[in-house]
């Protein structure tokens, strides 16, 4: 099967949807391709019920909110998703380009632009629970209210295992993260406030065994050489993650430490290839969702001008566009 749209967008998380929103108003055709089930990307996936604060105009929004509201205002341009598909092979046509997707469908497009995040992540393991994925034992916590009135042991140091203590203690039973060190790298911001509201922390500390079915204990060995078992029904396994651009290293761009380098405009080596967000790399480069926001406008907007060299690079503003 092929589809043809003037722009191809590669990655359905924040950044991918506002260039959609973007691309939309500047009255270019779109499809968005992500190998995730639904859009959102990272956000979907590891921290929907997070509250955000540096996305400007919203003093605080959760992630799920955020992605709804982008999903909103791309749909009024009527995108295409092709999502829980991964993105493979692309060549060069004689008009434009064509992308090639695992199920064997193929995307020609006047330009493509890579939002892809990190890309394809991977839960680093728990060794003590092999074996107990979904029983049990979880990476990321989609649905808080699905561990109310549990006892949930928290295992790991960084934003994440912080960040869902925080947000599971108000409905929890109990919260107790475990590390096995004594440093944290969450935020030092976030460590004061868990600590401030009582959650115990045990540090120094390696899970050893998952016990019950259904899961009703951890036991934990401290440094000291003791033993010490805590009540659970859900241990979530914040150890971080892996990840790598898939099929898209093969591409002939080029990569700066997993990343793609991209000109002020957005442009990579390859002519007709953008990138923005995250998976984007420049001097001075900031990661955050306001910098892909802008990149993705940027990018969108020089995109237009390589699609048709009639048109102008500024839009004017959405304002007076009635």
């Amino acid at each position: 099967m092929e589809r043809d749209v003037d722009l191809l967008i590669v990655g359905a998380g924040p950044t991918g949807l506002f260039a959609a929103y973007y691309a939309g108003f500047r009255e270019l055709s779109v499809a968005l391709v992500d190998a995730l089930p639904e859009p959102g990307g990272q956000v979907t996936a590891m921290y929907p019920e997070k509250m955000i604060f540096d996305v400007a105009g919203f003093p605080a929004v959760r992630g799920r909110d955020l992605v709804s509201a982008l999903v909103e205002q791309a749909g009024q341009y009527k995108p295409t998703y092709l999502l829980g598909q991964q993105a493979r092979t692309l060549s060069t046509l004689e008009d434009g380009l064509a992308v090639g997707l695992a199920d064997g469908t193929t995307i020609r497009a006047g330009a493509v632009l890579v939002t892809a995040g990190m890309g394809e992540f991977n839960p680093r393991p728990l060794p003590a629970g092999d074996g107990r994925l979904g029983r049990g034992m979880v990476h990321f916590v989609p649905v808080l209210a699905e561990h109310a009135d549990q006892h949930v042991v928290i295992v790991g140091g960084g934003d994440s295992a912080f960040d869902w203590a925080l947000a599971l203690h108000p409905i929890a039973k109990s919260v107790t993260l475990v590390h096995r060190r004594a440093t944290f790298r969450a935020h030092a911001g976030t460590v004061t406030k868990v600590r401030e509201l009582g959650i115990e922390i045990i540090t120094d500390a390696e899970v050893t065994e998952l016990r019950g079915e259904p899961l009703s204990e951890v036991e934990l060995k401290l440094k000291s050489g003791d033993q010490k078992v805590l009540p659970a029904d859900t241990v979530v396994a914040a150890l971080g993650f892996t990840a790598d651009l898939g099929p898209i290293e093969s591409w002939d761009l080029e990569l700066d430490h997993r990343a793609i380098v991209v000109d002020s405009t957005g442009k990579t080596k390859r002519d007709r290839v953008y990138a923005a967000g995250d998976v984007a790399n420049y001097p001075g480069k900031v990661k955050l969702i306001a910098t892909g926001f802008g990149e993705a406008a940027t990018a969108v907007n020089n995109i237009a001008v390589a699609l048709n060299p009639d048109a102008h690079l500024f839009p004017g503003h959405s304002s007076n566009a009635g």
